[in-house]
């Protein structure tokens, strides 16, 4: 049997092309699997919700294969590539005549969609769900939207994988910490990846701005536009915060080394399992989340959950300052994270769930 692999791949600017290159030796170990190839005997389509996987997006309803979901909300993915009847269509193929006037409004109002829950609540993903032989998606949530959309398709959950990365050595950590003008008792908080709208970071930066601890915050990534960076800016002025661009590796990790809690918040969700998260608890980090039903695998003593709401900022400063006065509490979360990564995210297993589905026929 050969699998056919479609997918974005580094260097493209996206957690799914890292994902799926490391995906790909793995799966190659259990059998042949070739980057487009013309012909295959099964397809699998990484689709996520971007311009970046347009033509894997297209293809994959042209030859139905088996797709992974990295978000189970393809909204901007379907306003990127479609004109304005064409997304209204495909509204009202996904919700009905009745949806028309919505579809058309949306539409219109699309420069709003990075945030407004409008669009997130309506993941558009009937058409590529229907015309695929399986779907794989990383948790709960994601698969409940598919089930939604495509009652009759096979839906497969299978953990986001965790790749170890290269880890400084703590003296190296120590030294690293120590140039950012960082004591010992210093709490470095870090929110990695790019910065949009629903990652909350206004949220965060008026968190920390509650802050009477000792602490840092690294605010690490590109933001995704520069009207998203200009509202920031003058939140980010703070004299306590260390910004820096797109990290690649291994200066990601010196980075990831050195702090002492991660903030990944998510609202609206597109129902993502989080890469830079997995990896974070990974090697031990305590993380705070947003609460939701995409975090239901994950152990409720190895991570913090943030509730929506108006609290959400004020509960968020005081994790950070409970985290600050109870350093080996925060240890310990970071311990169990780490020991539910390796028990369910590891990449060989991975890679073998991805091998099953490919074979079930």
């Amino acid at each position: 049997m050969k699998v056919g692999y479609f997918s974005p791949l580094p260097p493209a600017p996206t957690g799914v092309a890292d994902y799926s290159a490391t995906l790909l030796p793995l799966l190659r170990s259990c059998g042949a699997v070739e980057v487009d190839p013309e012909k295959c005997d099964v397809a699998l389509y990484h689709v996520g919700n971007n311009m970046l996987h347009r033509d894997v997006y297209q293809r994959a309803l042209t030859h139905p294969g088996v797709i992974v979901l990295h978000d189970a909300v393809l909204q901007h993915l379907l306003l990127g590539m479609l004109n304005a009847n064409e997304y209204v269509d495909e509204f009202v193929y996904n919700y009905g005549e009745s949806s028309r006037g919505l579809g058309r409004q949306l539409w219109d109002e699309r420069a709003r969609s990075g945030a407004d829950m409008r669009y997130f609540a309506r993941p558009m993903l009937k058409r590529i769900a229907t015309a695929s032989r399986a779907v794989i998606v990383h948790n709960p949530a994601a698969a409940k939207l598919v089930r939604e959309h495509a009652p009759q398709v096979q839906i497969f959950e299978i953990p986001h994988l965790f790749l170890r990365p290269i880890l400084p050595s703590p003296e190296e950590t120590t030294r690293f910490r120590a140039a950012l003008g960082l004591t010992p008792e210093t709490l470095l908080i870090g929110t990695f990846g790019h910065q949009r709208e629903t990652k909350r970071l206004a949220v965060v930066l008026r968190a920390f701005q509650r802050l009477n601890v000792d602490a840092r915050l690294l605010v690490s990534g590109d933001f995704v536009s520069s009207t998203f960076e200009n509202a920031m800016a003058p939140l980010l002025r703070q004299p306590a915060i260390i910004q820096t661009p797109y990290l690649p590796e291994p200066e990601l990790w010196s980075h990831a080394a050195a702090t002492d809690l991660c903030i990944n918040l998510r609202y609206p969700s597109a129902a993502e399992t989080s890469g830079i998260a997995v990896r974070m608890m990974g090697i031990g980090k305590p993380v705070v989340f947003t609460a939701s039903e995409a975090l239901a695998r994950i152990p409720t003593n190895a991570c913090l959950r943030l509730d929506m709401g108006p609290d959400e900022e004020q509960m968020l400063a005081g994790y950070i300052t409970w985290v600050a006065g109870n350093r080996e509490a925060g240890l310990e979360i970071g311990r169990r994270a780490a020991a539910h990564i390796a028990q369910c995210h590891e990449p060989e297993k991975v890679a073998r769930e991805y091998w099953k589905v490919l074979n079930r026929d």
